[in-house]
């Protein structure tokens, strides 16, 4: 599980299982770049937080391949974060 904050000031941030879901279904980076269509580099970058935004078109080819929905990937919490999905008590 990874946390990307949507931005620097934010407490809000969005949660990717990507690593998770490939995991579960026994598939590796590489392959899942050759099912998507995408360079490795471009799905590392998605699969490691470090993009701003991904195409629905993108996000679409991912959870075919995976067989998943993009709430398996997204996940979306209001709750304070630590690194690593950590929640922090309010």
């Amino acid at each position: 599980m990874l946390i990307i904050p949507y931005n620097t000031s934010s407490l809000m941030p969005i949660i990717i299982h990507l690593d998770d879901i490939m995991s579960q279904r026994k598939v590796s980076l590489s392959e899942l770049s050759n099912m998507v269509g995408i360079t490795l580099s471009n799905l590392s970058i998605i699969k490691n937080g470090k993009c701003r935004a991904i195409r629905l078109h993108t996000l679409s080819a991912i959870c075919k391949a995976l067989d998943c929905q993009p709430g398996d990937i997204l996940e979306y919490t209001d709750q304070p974060v630590l690194a690593r999905g950590k929640a922090i008590a309010t």
